[in-house]
């Protein structure tokens, strides 16, 4: 398997990719790991760390055709190889790209991901490892801009020998890495793969409707290959500066949640990512003008992941008073994974009966989780994740 990665600067992707590297050690296999970055600088020993991007672009295209020369030419001693790389770089020279596709149809990659997070996450990892001054904005766009450009890549060579090279869009993770996913991506890649849809921003007042989403999540997760929409949950920085700014606030304390690495992984001492602040003083405005771009993109990031799940499976809890609940948003995901051609499948939870507009978009509707689970164990979804098959 080759496999490119890309992400804008802040992710902290080589940690990440580490520790997936670290996941797959442990299932008795092995990932070659290139990070280009780390060979453009063994490639030019003059230049100060962290400074490389202020090459003069003749320059810094040399030092990556040649680092990119040495990966083509050492890729075929490992069996599992990863490019850690960008898509494009915003920085003082402007907007360019960071690769070339001569190379890229040489390495012909089978699985391309670009790597996303949090939003606040990002600049926080900015702010501690670059000078490059930015914006919330920045940002945003930079992030839509990897999206875009490593899909046009990966579809660039539509008739390679071993079929379509696959895209997807991956979240770092909020709460915990999301490394195994990528892991099993990689080395398990006839798993399902799955977007568990449920409602957010309506019951984020209900603890107990949380807990019963989020052990649907876990359980979800834990025997098919997740795209959780849940990993990048911005609309809570926004609800938080919108109701700020009613209060006539001017800054806003806001919290920095690192993703906790895998259970599984060595390397949580030497993870770049605990230096990051706990938490960062925001000027509200600032974060009022992404509220347009943080809507588009949870608009536009969640349809992609319904699109490159094989299952869309919805949880639809009961709320106080026996209302179903079934969001706006879930509603659409259904639809749109319909219109798709995928199986869909609603965990209904309410005792009032689904509506037509659910019954007629789903494959079937279940009463709980494990009822749900049994059917796809029965369907064969569930893979062996590990080396031995169990």
């Amino acid at each position: 398997m080759r496999v490119l990665v890309t992400g804008q600067i802040g992710l902290d992707k080589k940690a990440f990719l580490q520790h997936v590297a670290n996941v797959a050690k442990t299932h008795g296999e092995h990932l070659h790991i290139y990070n280009l970055g780390d060979m453009m600088y063994r490639e030019a020993p003059d230049v100060p760390p962290g400074r490389i991007l202020d090459l003069p672009l003749a320059r810094l295209n040399s030092l990556r055709r040649a680092v990119m020369r040495d990966v083509i030419a050492d890729m075929h001693n490992h069996k599992h190889v990863l490019v850690n790389t960008h898509a494009l770089f915003r920085w003082k020279h402007g907007l360019f790209s960071a690769f070339d596709f001569d190379q890229l149809a040489q390495f012909d990659a089978d699985l391309y991901v670009t790597l996303v997070d949090n939003i606040e996450v990002v600049h926080a990892r900015m702010l501690r490892d670059h000078e490059f001054e930015h914006s919330l904005k920045d940002l945003m766009v930079w992030r839509e801009e990897e999206i875009l450009a490593t899909e046009i890549v990966a579809k660039a060579n539509p008739n390679r020998a071993n079929g379509p090279a696959k895209f997807f869009v991956l979240s770092r993770g909020r709460n915990m890495m999301t490394a195994e996913t990528m892991f099993r991506m990689i080395f398990r890649p006839e798993m399902k793969t799955v977007y568990p849809s449920f409602p957010m921003s309506h019951v984020m007042d209900m603890p107990d409707i949380l807990a019963e989403i989020d052990a649907f999540r876990a359980q979800v997760s834990s025997k098919m290959i997740a795209f959780d929409p849940g990993d990048v949950d911005e609309k809570v920085l926004s609800d938080r500066a919108i109701k700020a700014a009613s209060e006539g606030k001017l800054t806003l304390e806001v919290p920095v949640h690192e993703a906790a690495p895998p259970t599984s992984s060595s390397l949580k001492a030497q993870d770049a990512s605990l230096k990051t602040p706990s938490s960062l003083q925001l000027k509200v405005q600032d974060i009022l003008q992404i509220v347009p771009d943080i809507d588009g993109q949870i608009y536009a990031r969640d349809f992609t992941l319904v699109r490159q799940s094989d299952i869309t499976c919805s949880y639809i809890p009961e709320l106080p008073g026996g209302k179903p609940g079934l969001s706006s948003g879930v509603e659409r995901e259904l639809q749109h994974a319909h219109e798709h051609a995928k199986d869909v499948y609603v965990i209904w939870k309410p005792k009032k009966e689904p509506s037509p507009f659910v019954t007629q978009t789903a494959n079937k509707v279940f009463r709980s989780v494990d009822e749900a689970l049994a059917f796809f164990e029965q369907k064969g979804y569930f893979q062996p994740h590990n080396l031995f098959g169990t």
